[in-house]
């Protein structure tokens, strides 16, 4: 189902990549503030071509762009290839090191009507509109999203492996703590043989919305001022990087709800009152334990509140008043069980779209950060929540449906400036892309 295609990378010089640690950057959507200052101060940091500081993006990143192509800071490969990516980390409280294997490639822009790649949470516009501009301006791509392909078989790994022993460069430790690993494949049979596989599957969007969409959005301004275009345009295309969904090392990490204020003046006593109704309530004795308490239970949630711990566990005679419009694949997921039982009835926050736009919850990954900010005063409750599973992710995507907002956090992120890519126009004259197209 999904074409791909190899691609001919725009990467930082051989000096430079030398330290490309310094040169690196997170994704514009989890960049911090304090993060953004720092790398702000390397005047080659790729954050000037995917966030640039100005009032008018766009442009600014356009010019430093122009600036660095003719300066030769980012010199593009001669040959298309696939670019094996590979991220090595570990896990809090774990000795294991995983190893996250992947490939960075061109997929066509699939529209979500079509089937091929899949979504799992909806976009905010704004941030697609800010990624749809900054793409037609620069026809550049600064960093690839990450999509899931399913291969039981794993019968790319080996070829990934392979180029692995010749690396182009790799990170010593990235803001994240992993360690990114770059490598290519250019051999055209080998390449033929990734497109076998993938041309034959559907492909899962795990991380990228805004990017992709904004892709997406791109790619119909250029269909509408080009009738007769053939569908071979560079900018059909979008840069991805690809991993296999049945590999162990794929990781997803929970994202907890903080409750930054309680409506209507709730006090503590009231907020647990109201729970009552849905929730088997226990007092527990350590907040520190509640992960332990309620991993691999169903519906089972850790509450911190007032100082005190708690586990919820839903009342199962309750769960069919969840009369939310959408599939039973997204009704049997902890997070919109969190969302209708407490956002919904407990709070009165009704519906999805208001409980997107209330300002009063905020998603926190780290844990210990959530009794802190209790603690400090800067929350009023939180919601401890386990993991989505990645057999979850693949059942809400087929169902056709979307998660609640921040259901998923896979780990690590792909990061920034490791490899670009155009889709600028003269890349259709490009000798060496003819061979690999699939008719």
């Amino acid at each position: 189902m999904a074409e791909i295609q190899p691609l001919r990378g725009w990467r930082y010089n051989p000096t430079l990549s030398a330290d490309i640690d310094a040169y690196v950057s997170p994704l514009f959507d989890v960049v911090s503030a304090k993060q953004r200052e720092a790398l702000y101060r390397n005047p080659l940091n790729s954050i000037h071509l995917s966030v640039p500081r100005t009032d008018d993006p766009a442009a600014a990143a356009l010019a430093r762009l122009r600036e660095w192509q003719a300066n030769g800071v980012l010199c593009q490969d001669e040959l298309p290839g696939l670019y094996a990516y590979y991220q090595y980390f570990r896990l809090p409280g774990s000795t294991r090191e995983y190893c996250r294997k992947g490939f960075m490639c061109h997929i066509r822009a699939y529209e979500w009507a079509e089937n091929v790649v899949l979504r799992h949470e909806d976009t905010l516009p704004a941030s697609v509109n800010d990624r749809a501009q900054l793409l037609a301006r620069t026809q550049f791509q600064t960093s690839a999203t990450h999509g899931l392909y399913r291969d039981e078989d794993f019968a790319l790994e080996a070829y990934l492996d392979e180029a692995m022993r010749s690396p182009i460069y790799e990170t010593v430790e990235d803001y994240q703590g992993a360690r990114d690993v770059l490598a290519v494949i250019q051999d055209a049979a080998v390449i033929r043989r990734f497109q076998a596989v993938l041309a034959s599957r559907q492909v899962i969007l795990a991380d990228g919305h805004h990017r992709y969409e904004g892709s997406l959005t791109y790619r119909r301004a250029r269909q509408a001022a080009n009738p007769a275009a053939i569908g071979r345009e560079p900018w059909n295309y979008h840069l991805m990087y690809l991993t296999n969904a049945a590999a162990d090392d794929l990781r997803i990490l929970a994202t907890h709800r903080l409750l930054l204020e309680l409506p209507d003046q709730l006090s503590e006593a009231e907020l647990l009152d109201r729970l009552t109704p849905y929730f088997n309530v226990l007092l527990k004795d350590a907040a520190h334990d509640l992960p332990e308490i309620i991993a691999g239970k169903p519906w089972a949630f850790g509450l911190y509140l007032g100082g005190q711990a708690y586990k919820l566990r839903l009342r199962p005679e309750v769960h069919p008043l969840l009369d939310w419009d959408t599939t039973p694949e997204v009704k049997a997921l902890d997070l919109t069980v969190l969302h209708f039982f407490v956002l919904e009835k407990a709070l009165g926050i009704v519906g999805p779209d208001a409980q997107r736009a209330w300002p009063g919850v905020a998603y926190v990954r780290n844990f210990a950060e959530c009794l802190q900010r209790v603690d400090r005063g800067e929350a009023r409750a939180a919601f401890i929540v386990n993991e989505v599973s990645m057999s979850e992710v693949e059942a809400v995507c087929h169902s056709g449906a979307v998660m609640p907002p921040k259901s998923t956090f896979f780990y690590p992120k792909t990061i920034g400036g490791f490899l670009f890519s155009s889709i600028a126009d003269d890349e259709a004259g490009n000798i060496f892309t003819e061979q690999f197209l699939t008719h």
